[in-house]
């Protein structure tokens, strides 16, 4: 999902994606371990989405940028 999609939702739904993304990456890395994973990119694409997801939920934290609005706050 691109950066300004999930801008755009709610610091709840974010923390929800996250908490799948989570779980969908542990889920991964099991079966990694007992198989070859069929799509072994699949796993740094999931770290990737949970590095944004966590940088947009700093972001709203700290006042650099407000969720659901896209506007910055500092320049």
């Amino acid at each position: 999902m691109k950066n300004e999609r999930l801008r755009e939702l709610t610091r709840e739904e974010l923390t929800q994606k996250l908490n799948d993304l989570q779980q969908e990456q542990f889920n991964l890395q099991v079966r990694r371990s007992l198989q070859p994973p069929d799509n072994p990119l699949k796993i740094r694409e999931l770290r990737r989405e949970i590095a944004r997801v966590r940088t947009i939920l700093h972001e709203d934290k700290t006042g650099i940028r407000h969720l659901g609005t896209g506007e910055k706050i500092l320049d």
